[in-house]
């Protein structure tokens, strides 16, 4: 009896124990899932057609270094055609596209070369709904880049970064993610010792690229740490080899307005000393086609050789009534300026030619490289030094494209002067010792040094502010109505016309003996300063001489450019020139 009641008793307290179990089994697979569910990575592959977005009919994606791009390259046949944009934009500027014989052009440094459009892909330029394309192959002819091609979906990798380039090695097989996080889709599987382009680290994870274009995130302790690397390159390219001086460039800029005026040079340069080069102002654009004006003289190129200059002849755009983006966009309006200079230059026996074009539009930025190329052909041929100058590097003059143009041209001159200019919004100095300074370093940081030249001025302007009401109060073109009721600027008047004329530096010493006026040095600005008062109006001037010149030769030599250029002969005084002699004699 009591062992029936002791089973009886077991009997009862089966189910609990088998609940008992079961919520524990329950327990345990539910902690295992959570496991699985937080630490064991997925298998999971990102839909790559979701990763670079669906191609259009005959279109492939583009991965461009580590970057996948919106813009769609095309497929005809088994050839791959790029758009020009985005070619001139990350790989290579120097395709240019002559819109008026659809043609795509390209400048080596020995000849021009032509490619004429197709409006299917059956050549190396195709034309398409407006659009323009290069194949390739092509950009592969004049470019350093490895391409790589796949389908499902259709896509084309290119690396074009070879040196300097961020890296890491792959310590273990692994897979890059789709993003940071072991739940994230596999992009692609990488293998030990592969190499992978360092992007970004976090804490964790490490944002990398594959060569063949893949943009992902890898567990940091499956990699190694970045480094800095340059891949060894068999491509080669034809080199520009550039004519520079044997010693630093020391140059002056000489005004002449007629053909007349070039029997004086043996006067202007009568006490000149220091200088090296001389550039005169014979040529200038004389219409849209292209034809120059011209003033030059073998007769003065033959005097200055006799005292030991070379000469540099000058072109400039200051034709007001001659569009230079019209006459830039044009090939025939190009090579037509082109052969009109080079038949002169070597007819009066020339050094070299001085590029001279200012106010330009944005528009004509990739227009006037072209011509610079194309002129850099013709004057390396003739032996004759190409120069060209250049504003203060600012964010509106970046399209002149300073680096673009030291890869072409000899030298590139900064003209560290006009820092406040006729029709500006208000007086100050032409050329202040921080603004020598600025252009210097910015002009190098786009150029190699060796190949910059400071421009400097001999010049002031003598500034007038005359008091007015408003716009309607001018009396002529030059003057510019300014409000300066908020006080920003140091002003005698609170609304005045501005306007200002180009003093030389004994045109500034009669100013001031005239008014018997007193200097201030004014160290921030590394010139003396006075003003006086005339018939209601306020004059103000920044001096500019010897004292002045001795800081900005200075600063100038200190940045150990290619030279130095002055602005212009017959405006500086007799004591500049032992300054100059001061710096250009070592």
């Amino acid at each position: 009896m009591k062992h029936q009641a002791k089973k009886q008793t077991r009997n009862q307290h089966m189910p609990v124990v088998i609940v008992c179990i079961l919520i524990l089994v329950l327990a345990v697979m539910g902690l295992g899932m959570h496991f699985i569910k937080k630490y064991i990575p997925t298998k999971e592959r990102m839909n790559l057609t979701e990763y670079y977005g669906q191609p259009g009919d005959g279109e492939m994606a583009v991965v461009l270094g580590t970057e996948i791009m919106e813009e769609r390259a095309l497929m005809s046949g088994d050839q791959i055609y790029l758009p020009l944009d985005m070619v001139n934009t990350y790989l290579n500027q120097r395709y240019y596209w002559d819109s008026a014989d659809q043609q795509v052009l390209y400048a080596t440094p020995s000849e021009l070369q032509y490619y004429p459009a197709a409006e299917s892909g059956e050549g190396d330029v195709w034309l398409k709904d407006g659009t323009v394309y290069l194949r390739l192959g092509f950009v592969q002819k004049f470019t350093d880049l490895d391409a790589y091609v796949y389908e499902n979906p259709n896509r084309v990798a290119i690396q074009y970064r070879f040196t300097g380039v961020q890296t890491t090695t792959v310590k273990k097989d692994t897979s890059i993610r789709y993003q940071g996080g072991i739940k994230s889709p596999i992009l692609t599987d990488v293998k030990t010792g592969d190499t992978l382009i360092f992007l970004e680290e976090l804490e964790d994870w490490a944002q990398v690229a594959t060569m063949d274009g893949y943009i992902g995130y890898v567990q940091k302790d499956t990699i190694a740490s970045a480094e800095t690397k340059d891949f060894e390159r068999s491509f080669e390219k034809e080199e520009y080899t550039y004519l520079t001086m044997d010693g630093k460039v020391n140059m002056s800029w000489h005004q002449v307005t007629s053909q007349d005026a070039n029997a004086y040079l043996a006067d202007t340069i009568a006490n000149v000393s220091g200088v090296n080069v001389i550039s005169p102002t014979w040529y200038y654009i004389q219409d849209t086609a292209g034809n120059i004006g011209n003033i030059a003289s073998a007769d003065y190129v033959a005097l200055a050789h006799e005292r030991g200059l070379k000469v540099w002849g000058l072109i400039d755009n200051f034709t007001a009534e001659v569009s230079t983006t019209d006459t830039l966009s044009q090939l025939s309006s190009r090579q037509n300026m082109i052969q009109q200079l080079i038949q002169s230059a070597t007819t009066v026996g020339l050094d070299g030619i001085n590029v001279d074009f200012e106010t330009l539009s944005e528009d004509a930025g990739p227009h006037f490289l072209e011509f610079l190329r194309e002129l850099s052909i013709e004057c390396h041929k003739n032996n004759l030094v190409l120069s060209v100058d250049n504003y203060s590097p600012m964010p509106h003059t970046a399209f002149y494209d300073r680096t673009q143009q030291g890869q072409v041209v000899d030298y590139v001159v900064v003209m560290a002067y006009d820092e406040h200019y006729v029709k500006g919004p208000e007086a100050g100095s032409t050329s202040s010792i921080a603004f020598v300074k600025q252009s210097a370093e910015r002009t190098i940081a786009e150029v190699p040094k060796e190949k910059v030249i400071v421009g400097l001025p001999f010049y002031s302007r003598l500034w007038c502010e005359t008091p007015a009401d408003s716009e309607s109060d001018k009396t002529d073109n030059s003057q510019v109505f300014v409000d300066n009721s908020d006080g920003t600027y140091d002003s005698k008047n609170s609304k005045y016309l501005l306007s200002s004329k180009g003093v030389s530096m004994e045109g500034e010493n009669n100013i001031i003996r005239e008014h018997d006026l007193s200097l201030t040095w004014l160290d921030d600005v590394g010139q003396f300063y006075t003003e006086y008062e005339e018939n209601g109006s306020w004059y103000r001037l920044w001096v500019e001489d010897e004292n002045s010149m001795d800081l900005k030769m200075q600063a100038a030599c200190s940045y150990e450019p290619g030279g130095v250029a002055f602005f212009k002969l017959n405006m500086e005084n007799q004591e500049t020139w032992s300054i100059i002699r001061k710096y250009t004699d070592k």
